[in-house]
């Protein structure tokens, strides 16, 4: 056993020492040696073959990326047809392209020349740490997979959380795409929406509409009453299952308050809204009721 280890440790010695003296020749015959000798060499055993693998990686770089808009385009065409379902196509679609291009920059480093093994698992090592460290960003591809599949929300909806509100764009593997009414993106992570407390106002097909109208102090409540519930009547897009709830909800310091709640289509909500607003204060005043605003009596005394 000792005598192998003298062996094996005397073959090193000499294998880099015969590794040193070329290396030393190397050096010393482009010291020595004219340009015009050894400069052909080097041209056609090392630069023209790694020139070519360079070509040759930026060709399939391109192509590989053409094929992977036209297997994007595929697939798009292919879920919308048979699901029809935006949300999982953006997610699914998203996920396939970042595998799609990790395998074409493994292909592209095997045409370079570079051990692909050793360099699939440096960067399962490397994945691993960084997973350890970024652990929200496995949380977000979690939550990800979890919207996509209980669908709390979809692209189209309209929902607030984190207290942000807009319209969902876009589902990705890590982030939700929000655009609000005044046209601003919001981008919120994955992994906050599919844990956090979140508010649809599209997942149902009707929504109420709320209002106080108010009279003053001594106007004819009964007129007001029957005003309101006749323009609840008179406007198709409110429904009347369930039947409009005009009531009195408040006798306020200033006012009489009256509690107005519809039913309407989701779609209608907001032109109702304000319709309904316009309509009232022009009632109230065709039909001499006042609209009071905040004030206060004073009585003064000798």
């Amino acid at each position: 056993m000792e005598n192998d280890s003298i062996v094996g440790g005397v073959s090193h010695a000499i294998q880099d020492t015969t590794a040193l003296s070329k290396m030393n020749q190397g050096i010393e015959r482009l010291t020595t040696t004219p340009v015009s000798e050894w400069l052909p060499e080097l041209v056609h055993t090392y630069l023209i073959p790694l020139g070519l693998k360079i070509v040759a990686a930026i060709i399939v770089f391109l192509l590989g990326r053409w094929v992977i808009k036209l297997v994007k385009k595929w697939m798009a065409n292919g879920l919308m047809s048979r699901h029809g379902d935006a949300t999982f196509h953006g997610f699914v679609s998203n996920l396939v392209s970042v595998v799609l291009y990790f395998i074409l920059i493994i292909a592209i480093v095997g045409i370079l020349g570079i051990n692909t093994s050793s360099l699939v698992a440096l960067l399962a090592s490397a994945g691993l740490a960084v997973g350890m460290s970024l652990g929200g960003t496995l949380q977000n591809f979690a939550g990800g997979v979890l919207i996509v599949l209980f669908r709390p929300f979809k692209v189209g909806d309209y929902i607030v959380a984190q207290g942000m509100e807009g319209v969902v764009k876009e589902i990705q593997i890590f982030n939700t795409h929000l655009l609000t009414l005044d046209n601003k993106e919001v981008i919120l992570p994955n992994g906050i929406l599919a844990t956090g407390v979140m508010t649809n106002f599209s997942k149902q097909e009707t929504r109420r509409v709320d209002w106080v109208f108010s009279i003053a102090y001594g106007d004819d409540y009964d007129k007001a009453k029957a005003v309101l519930r006749g323009l609840c009547d008179a406007d198709q897009r409110i429904l009347q299952s369930p039947e409009p709830f005009v009531e009195l909800g408040k006798l306020n310091n200033s006012s009489v308050d009256l509690t107005v709640r519809v039913w309407v289509k989701l779609a209608d909500y907001w032109p109702v809204f304000f319709s309904m607003n316009e309509k009232v204060y022009k009632a109230f005043a065709q039909e001499g009721l006042n609209i009071p605003f905040p004030q206060v009596d004073v009585h003064m005394k000798n």
